[in-house]
């Protein structure tokens, strides 16, 4: 038994010692656009670890009303180019150059948006039912959106959606 405890102490001490030096490695610009396309599927924890690795980039732009994060050099995936990572509420996402929604649409598989937010427009596709890990308090989408805010350019973004939000999206939506 005593054996037992030390390997679980001895775990549980490497696995707190490793944590910090993981958190440390810097993680590839490719990860903002991954995430933006739900690779993987939106989480909160995953959604904090992108966030704390925009913060090692420097102070978001936040004229927006979202935390917008200039990277460094480009990042060149799937034919389309970004070099701004977006966080707003529940959506990790990256601006890709020009207005390309329809193409990134077309690219993606999504459909024209029933719910348009104020502002905004473009399309969307739900995750399938087995990616949707918090079903029970939302949905996650890929969205590609146009605005004039984003001049010029077009969030792609992986965006959880709790029911609440949708009920009150769709309440604005009929008026």
């Amino acid at each position: 038994m005593k054996k037992v405890s030390l390997y679980l102490v001895s775990g549980l001490l490497l696995s707190i010692l490793a944590f910090p030096a993981l958190a440390d490695k810097k993680m590839p610009a490719s990860s903002f656009f991954d995430a933006a396309i739900c690779k993987p599927p939106y989480s909160s924890r995953h959604a904090l670890d992108m966030y704390k690795a925009a913060e090692k980039l420097g102070k978001p732009d936040q004229s927006s009303g979202a935390a917008v994060y200039h990277l460094p050099a480009p990042i060149k995936k799937d034919g389309f180019v970004a070099q701004d990572v977006l966080f707003a509420g529940s959506t990790i996402g990256v601006l890709v150059e020009g207005n390309v929604a329809e193409k990134l649409a077309k690219h993606y598989k999504l459909v024209p948006q029933d719910i348009n937010i104020i502002n905004m427009s473009g399309f969307a596709r739900q995750l399938p039912d087995a990616q949707q890990e918090m079903k029970e308090l939302g949905l996650i989408s890929l969205v590609a959106l146009k605005s004039s805010a984003f001049k010029d350019k077009t969030l792609l973004a992986c965006q959880f959606v709790s029911n609440e939000d949708r009920k009150n999206m769709e309440l604005l939506n009929e008026n």
